[in-house]
């Protein structure tokens, strides 16, 4: 298990909403662009599973991203992700909707971005996360930095976080043993 700082995980001991961008965040922030109108994206199986086992905590996982695509929709949808919100100019106005529609406030909400566009939610946010290839200017203004990159586990990493400030990742990590000990029987 990795160890966190625990001024990092005391911050993020009462986090109830994280809102996530997409790309640099979930993606390496490339865009493959073939003959088709839609950009093609990469997903990492690893921030994936995070996402189900952050909700499992009662964690809402919600995404804001300035762009849009059926695949990106799709990859969400599969993972079970209620609130997904795409073409978005300004997030900030989104993210304080859906915390107003669920009752919370900012000290109760996570945010991990990459660029320029995520810095009005990561300086409200109380607790906010960047991979090690975002932008300065986020590195300079979030608590933590994952070590892995944008779409190669950053997402990940995050939720590992947040899942350990709750208390919860030895236990899923114990379910998550014994379903495999069983299958090996």
């Amino acid at each position: 298990m990795v160890m966190y700082k625990t001024e990092d995980l005391l911050l993020a001991q009462s986090i109830k909403v994280v809102f996530f961008d997409v790309d640099g965040v979930f993606t390496d922030g490339r865009l493959i662009y073939s003959d088709t109108t839609e950009s093609l994206k990469q997903f990492n199986v690893l921030d994936g599973l995070g996402i189900k086992l952050l909700k499992s905590t009662g964690i809402e996982p919600v995404v804001i991203s300035g762009r849009s695509g059926r695949h990106v929709e799709k990859r969400f949808a599969d993972l079970g992700v209620r609130h997904v919100n795409l073409g978005v100019e300004k997030k900030i106005f989104v993210a304080e909707k859906i915390l107003l529609e669920m009752g919370l406030n900012w000290d109760l909400a996570a945010a991990m971005g990459d660029d320029w566009p995520d810095l009005e939610l990561i300086g409200k946010c109380c607790f906010s996360c960047a991979p090690p290839n975002a932008h300065r200017e986020v590195l300079s203004r979030v608590q933590y930095v994952s070590e892995k990159k944008g779409g190669e586990g950053a997402v990940r990493d995050f939720c590992d976080l947040l899942i350990t400030a709750k208390g919860k990742y030895d236990l899923l990590l114990s379910e998550a043993l014994g379903q495999y000990e069983h299958q090996l029987s």
